[in-house]
């Protein structure tokens, strides 16, 4: 059996049918549901059910760390209540998902941005006294996307989604690597859904300005986390490009962009790492033309710095197999590989094959 949620629906004017996926589903026939907001949607979510869901209590997040979930917790334990419903980005949903968990009431996400595959994802990423944690939750019941309110979000936190999703590529090939080089059991249907996933954006012609993109996009961030509820683990997701992206969290955590922004990167570089100059050039391509960063410098860091990542993004996940512990990388072979990956990536991005913001030029 695979538990995948009872409803995905991804459209515009998603949201308007959250009272009767409620009832429909049985999730809350009564309306008595808790629902988690932002302080950006939540007085717009909460006009618009004014009187649709008259038994709901509404809940302001206001921050993404544990100590936020944990007052939300003590916010609904003081009411009886079906479900928890978390209409907003990342950061709501993540705070939403671990309150449920901790309440033990199903949890509805309404996504509003697309910066991550938090959305469907047995995962909630939250700031703790130590930097960041991830903690394992129940995945959602129910997955709404409403494209309205996807087009109002802020086209850059949009955009870190496609590195987000472009990045189970190489995450997969580390998780291939650690099983044929270290017998760690892997499961096909996790790495199906995933790849499947990155593939339906990385080959999509479309921007973050069209609905058929958007809906592609969106899909393909709900599917990647099915695939890691079916693995058990963020393996099918998560690999070097996450360690890189878990390093500048630690070591700048005042100068760190958005998640999808910096494991983009980061996968661009595990595949420069591997050798793998076409799966390289096409991860380049794809992030460029979707005006992701693509080098050190796009992040606001020096290559000095970026080294300094690199070596320290092992110790971010220990125990777990990428391409930067199967490289053996030492300080001289890392300042040789970030300067190398560099060139080849502004290089590539200088070739009139490809341009920023969605649109791609046919080869001269």
């Amino acid at each position: 059996m695979i538990p995948a949620p009872l409803v995905v629906d991804v459209r515009r004017g998603a949201l308007a049918e959250l009272r009767a996926i409620l009832a429909d589903q049985r999730i809350s026939t009564s309306g008595r549901v808790a629902i988690a907001v932002g302080a950006t949607y939540g007085p717009v979510v909460r006009e618009t059910f004014r009187h649709g869901l008259a038994g709901a209590d509404w809940f302001t997040v206001d921050g993404g760390s544990i100590n936020t979930a944990i007052k939300l917790v003590h916010q609904i334990r003081r009411q009886r209540y079906d479900a928890v419903v978390g209409i907003g980005g990342g950061t709501v949903l993540d705070v939403t998902k671990f309150a449920a968990a901790r309440l033990g009431l199903p949890m509805v996400a309404v996504a509003t941005n697309l910066a991550h595959d938090g959305i469907a994802s047995p995962i909630s990423t939250l700031d703790n006294d130590a930097g960041r944690g991830s903690y394992g939750v129940p995945a959602p019941i129910a997955v709404l996307v409403d494209l309205d309110l996807i087009a109002q979000a802020p086209p850059r936190s949009v955009r870190s989604g496609i590195g987000e999703i472009v990045s189970n590529l190489s995450a997969i090939a580390d998780w291939e690597a650690a099983h044929s080089l270290r017998g760690e059991e892997i499961d096909g249907l996790a790495v199906s859904l995933a790849r499947t996933a990155a593939q339906a954006v990385m080959n999509h012609p479309g921007s973050i300005l069209e609905d058929t993109f958007l809906a592609v996009l969106a899909e393909g961030l709900v599917l990647s986390g099915i695939s890691m509820v079916v693995a058990g683990s963020s393996r099918p997701s998560s690999g070097a490009c996450h360690e890189i992206s878990h390093a500048i969290d630690l070591l700048h955590p005042t100068r760190r962009a958005y998640h999808g922004e910096q494991v983009g990167l980061g996968a661009a570089f595990a595949w420069f790492l591997r050798g793998d100059l076409d799966t390289f050039h096409a991860t380049v391509d794809c992030l460029y033309r979707h005006g992701l960063p693509v080098r050190p410098a796009d992040l606001g860091f020096s290559l000095e710095e970026f080294e300094a990542i690199v070596a320290y993004a092992p110790q971010t996940r220990p125990g777990r197999f990428t391409v930067l512990e199967e490289a053996a990388l030492t300080p001289a072979r890392i300042e040789a590989k970030v300067s190398a990956f560099n060139d080849h990536a502004s290089a590539r991005i200088a070739s009139p094959a490809i341009s920023p913001e969605g649109t791609v030029l046919e080869d001269l």
